[in-house]
């Protein structure tokens, strides 16, 4: 494209007619017909219809032509991906940016609800135990709702505080030993009420010889509070939840929650990772929830040095699970 075919550019350079041409080709097919096949430029020659050295000088011209198309090309394609290179840099920069406004902004909004929260669920407190005054029963059926709704309105904000947190790699974790058997028990009694409302069938299965694990005591629980619920929440009635704690090994702890709920579809099994993100985005979804659980979950196990696996099958369940160092010499 950049450059003429031969014969054109000899025709360009006067060097040859548009019969001569012709007259090459067609020496070119009876040539290459008998099983010889030559190139243009040797059919000329041997036409005589041009000498040697001006083949080989247009040849040249051509040569140079070519090498100068090329530098030129080059040098605009360097532009180009120089160019290409700061937009992507600005955009990434803008992403960036944009992210750490989120996350500041997740921050003080979270912080700057606790306080009302906390004067609303201190009256709420005070009206429950009759400390303002008595109230009727009816009175006291609802103030124990608005109960229930501030404490998980008081959840979602610490959720959104630890969102904040983590995305500027603030998310701290205090090691240290932890009974894992008693934490894996406390989170299934806690949960166990919801169970039974659902009708969903909650046990934990801990074997006897586990040993203390090198854990967060407070992330862990709320870790294992999370993928239960998550496990409740998409069990229809009539399923179960099973938390399962046993030895890994010398070393390892592995702790996994499995369900027999609706199940993830494979293509979506990075989604539910995402903050913010639910699989069914629609105004008029069946299962509630920010979309914060698992995402923190993961984080959580992964700042600990461990890392969460999923495995599902669509209808048929889910198994969430991640091994803990194990301590030396403790049961």
């Amino acid at each position: 494209m950049l450059v003429p075919r031969m014969g054109e550019y000899l025709i360009q350079k006067g060097l040859i007619t548009e019969a001569d041409l012709q007259k090459a080709l067609d020496h070119q097919l009876e040539q290459t017909a008998r099983g010889t096949a030559i190139l243009l430029g040797q059919a000329l020659i041997d036409l005589k219809i041009i000498e040697r050295v001006e083949l080989d000088q247009a040849v040249t011209e051509q040569i140079l032509q070519l090498r100068s198309a090329l530098q030129a090309a080059n040098r605009t394609l360097e532009r180009r991906v120089e160019e290409r290179t700061a937009e992507l840099q600005t955009a990434l920069a803008r992403v960036s940016e944009l992210s750490q406004l989120k996350a500041n902004f997740i921050s003080n909004i979270s912080h700057e609800l606790r306080t009302p929260l906390t004067h609303i669920k201190g009256y709420i407190e005070l009206l429950i135990t009759e400390s303002l005054g008595p109230v009727t029963e009816e009175q006291k059926h609802a103030l124990q709702i608005s109960q229930q709704s501030s404490n998980r309105l008081e959840a979602l904000i610490e959720d959104l505080i630890m969102v904040s947190m983590s995305s500027r790699g603030e998310l701290s974790i205090n090691q240290e030993n932890v009974d894992i058997r008693r934490i894996a028990n406390l989170a299934v009694k806690s949960a166990s009420g919801k169970a039974t409302e659902r009708g969903v069938s909650l046990q934990a299965v801990i074997d006897e010889d586990i040993p203390s694990v090198q854990a967060d005591s407070q992330k862990t629980a709320w870790v294992l509070h999370q993928l239960i619920d998550n496990g409740i929440k998409f069990t229809a009635s009539g399923g179960s939840v099973a938390v399962n704690v046993k030895r890994e090994g010398e070393n390892l702890v592995l702790i996994s929650v499995t369900d027999t709920g609706i199940g993830i579809p494979a293509g979506h099994l990075n989604d539910i990772f995402e903050p913010f993100h639910q699989l069914d985005g629609s105004s008029t979804r069946r299962y509630g929830g920010t979309g914060l659980g698992l995402s923190l979950v993961r984080q959580i196990v992964e700042a600990h040095g461990s890392m969460l696996d999923v495995q599902s099958v669509e209808g048929h369940g889910s198994t969430f699970k991640f091994p803990l160092l194990a301590v030396a010499g403790t049961k």
